[in-house]
């Protein structure tokens, strides 16, 4: 007699794969996701297929997120050097006969044109998380050292592309694992003092610095104007100021509860800058006031530390060091963006999480969770 075998259904095929999946992490995602496509349909409706494009980047970056879900740290870390050098040597590339729009040198044809700079904000954190696992337990003062050279060279190339977004992320990913590693608070507080004592100086002799004429070492003349220009935003009211200050009266005009949903008035008559990109949180702060704005930040801050729980608890220190780097990504990306559109930081290009319009960051953002769901199921596995 035959024998027959029952098929299982469907799922019971499919939930194996996402019995990994930390889900307060993939919630905050959900709520943030939803928060984003609720504002993209206000403030994209009528420029051209926005919404559509960002739902499309969202399942792109899910399905990223999955499939990252499923792999080991283990594997992860052997792709830590490859991709380290690959990125390395495209900003290399880039710097001798990259690609340049608006004054920028950012990008490179490969086939197609790729923006290298954004390989370093994931391929960073592998590196120096696994430079650190290889020392475990014979940490000298030499490994941070070369772990700050590793960490500069990127940085020093995507600054002078110039792209100090990107710059900054990068050295917020990177200095966040050269911490949680172990570096000396004795290390940390100095460059803290100066940077706090530099600010106070600019803010103290604003008038005479940011005088016609005078011109600041290092930086250059945009980056200057920038920090100039959120000093005083009325120097230029129509020009370089009018970013922040329409930003500022969005967030102001919102109040307590907004003034609704697709009835922004700063957002639909298009004073708001980038109102799909870097500027989103305004129109967002526009249409549901600060009750609105309460609701994101809180879903933000459970987001990070939902992930630095996972560090807390990873089973290697790999990948409590990646696990951390990778949850400062997110911090750094809302505080950011949220600190430029209020008029506290200087304008750069960076998005905000899962709200901004951008399929490039979409994708790294769902590549990180992805990072983070594979170390919280890693952690699972030891434990059972």
């Amino acid at each position: 007699m035959a024998t027959v075998f029952d098929k299982p259904p469907l799922w019971r095929r499919i939930a194996p794969w996402f019995h990994g999946f930390d889900g307060p992490l993939a919630f905050a995602v959900f709520l943030l996701a939803c928060a984003g496509l609720l504002i993209m349909y206000s403030s994209g409706y009528d420029h051209g297929t926005r919404f559509e494009d960002h739902a499309r980047n969202m399942l792109i970056a899910a399905t990223i997120m999955f499939v990252v879900a499923q792999v080991p740290p283990q594997r992860l870390m052997a792709l830590a050097v490859p991709l380290y050098m690959v990125g390395f040597a495209l900003l290399i590339a880039v710097a001798v006969f990259g690609i340049t729009k608006k004054g920028a040198r950012r990008w490179i044809n490969v086939g197609v044109i790729i923006q290298p700079s954004e390989i370093l904000k994931i391929a960073m954190p592998l590196m120096l998380a696994w430079w650190f696992q290889k020392r475990e337990g014979q940490l000298r003062p030499l490994d941070f050292g070369v772990a700050a050279v590793l960490l500069g060279l990127p940085v020093a190339l995507i600054m002078r592309q110039p792209d100090l977004g990107t710059a900054l992320l990068i050295l917020a990913a990177g200095t966040s694992v050269i911490f949680y590693a172990g570096m000396s608070w004795k290390l940390v507080i100095p460059p803290l003092v100066l940077g706090v004592v530099g600010v106070v100086l600019i803010v103290a002799f604003e008038p005479a610095l940011c005088a016609d004429g005078v011109r600041w070492p290092i930086l250059h003349d945009y980056q200057q104007q920038r920090i100039c220009t959120l000093l005083d935003p009325s120097r230029d009211p129509l020009g370089k100021g009018f970013h922040i200050i329409q930003g500022m009266i969005a967030i102001g005009s919102g109040g307590l509860t907004g003034v609704g949903f697709m009835k922004g008035t700063q957002t639909h008559l298009e004073f708001i800058p980038e109102r799909t990109t870097d500027f989103i949180f305004a129109a967002y702060s526009e249409e549901f006031g600060l009750l609105g704005n309460l609701f994101l930040i809180a879903a933000f801050i459970f987001l990070i530390l939902r992930g630095l729980a996972i560090a807390l608890e990873a089973p290697t220190l790999f990948s409590r060091l990646l696990a951390g780097s990778v949850t400062m990504i997110f911090f750094t990306y809302a505080f950011v963006n949220m600190g430029m559109v209020s008029g506290i930081l200087p304008v750069v290009g960076v998005p905000l999480p899962f709200i901004s319009y951008g399929g490039t960051a979409m994708v790294t953002l769902g590549l990180a969770v992805g990072i983070l769901m594979a170390i919280a199921n890693s952690r699972r596995l030891v434990q059972s």
